[in-house]
């Protein structure tokens, strides 16, 4: 693997790098505050899906689900006409009684550059070009995988859950997960952008589906571990919010996080008061982990469960710009900010 670049913190008068992994809503939310503090994003997004459109793509060509890739580009189009209108038309689904019902126009370009190009990378660049994204989108893996599940249910039993579609909706607690295969392939690229990074960012989104599954990629979690970036998490808005994690607390999540990765570094942890139930004992989690918290509104101010993507995107930039100070630790003396 190659090895990271040294320091963590980008060189005066250059934005900085940023890594942000996950996949969905959660992923889209997290690139559009991000595009607000740097044009040098890279998105390592999940290939786990099995349901949908992308699912029906996965398995009549054996391909890599397009649909978090898809919604990646979308978050990272330019703000111009020409950038909105073919966002627009990616996005765009078919409605009909045949078999295109559904199919999201730009899941069809996707596969369709691969197929030409055989290259999921530069296939995925060239749709980048096409909307003047701001940033790289790359998958984490370079094969489609599964995802298992060991479900403990209402009535105390554990259950093994396959594929993603099914854990998402799993009733019960989540208790661990898995890839299959166990071993995938990561994307080079994606990697190395891990490695050169100044930021690396992960959630908000289904924290066992879009978010934990990265980690579990070895070459890519190596890469987590050894990038001298500095590390974020950004939790969840309310434990309604995902549907594959109902009622788990801010807490569970970042104890689930530690458990699947506990090795991994992480520097900073922003939540949104009105997500944080016991905020002594988060700050203990966190203190933990050798993180700083942050609590800060970071949610839009009409009441709905979505990120705001300004204030998402200051409290990033203060949590690393403003509170962590070197790579080397944490602010230790710091407290939790109302």
């Amino acid at each position: 693997m190659t090895t990271p670049r040294s320091g963590g913190a980008p060189r005066a008068g250059r934005a900085p790098a940023v890594v942000a992994l996950g996949g969905g809503h959660g992923l889209s939310a997290s690139l559009s505050a991000l595009r607000l503090v740097t044009d040098r994003i890279t998105a390592i997004v999940t290939v786990a899906d099995d349901g949908g459109s992308s699912g029906r793509l996965r398995d009549e060509l054996s391909v890599l689900p397009p649909g978090d890739l898809r919604m990646a580009l979308s978050a990272l189009c330019d703000e111009s006409d020409w950038g909105n209108l073919w966002r627009d038309v990616l996005q765009h689904r078919f409605a009909s009684a045949g078999p295109l019902d559904q199919h999201a126009v730009g899941n069809l370009l996707i596969v369709a550059l691969w197929e030409i190009l055989d290259d999921p990378v530069a296939g995925l660049d060239w749709v980048g070009r096409l909307l003047g994204a701001r940033g790289r989108v790359l998958p984490m893996a370079a094969v489609p995988l599964a995802i298992e599940a060991d479900v403990r249910g209402p009535d105390g039993q554990r259950h093994l859950v396959r594929g993603q579609s099914h854990v998402a909706v799993a009733q019960g607690t989540i208790e661990h997960i898995r890839l299959d295969p166990a071993d995938p392939p990561a994307c080079p690229e994606a990697v190395q952008a891990v490695l050169d990074a100044d930021w690396v960012v992960l959630g908000p989104g289904s924290w066992f589906t879009s978010v934990l599954p990265h980690l579990l990629v070895p070459t890519l979690h190596e890469a987590l571990v050894a990038t001298d970036a500095r590390t974020v998490v950004t939790l969840n808005l309310c434990p309604e919010d995902r549907i594959d994690s109902p009622g788990m607390s801010v807490l569970e999540h970042l104890e689930a996080l530690h458990e699947h990765a506990p090795d991994l570094r992480v520097h900073g942890v922003v939540v949104d008061p009105a997500a944080v139930d016991d905020l002594v004992g988060l700050a203990r989690i966190c203190d933990g982990l050798g993180a700083r918290l942050l609590v800060r509104q970071v949610r839009r101010g009409d009441g709905t469960a979505r990120h705001d993507p300004l204030r998402l995107a200051a409290a990033l930039r203060d949590i690393v710009d403003g509170h962590l100070g070197d790579v080397g630790g944490p602010d230790r003396d710091a407290h939790p900010e109302p």
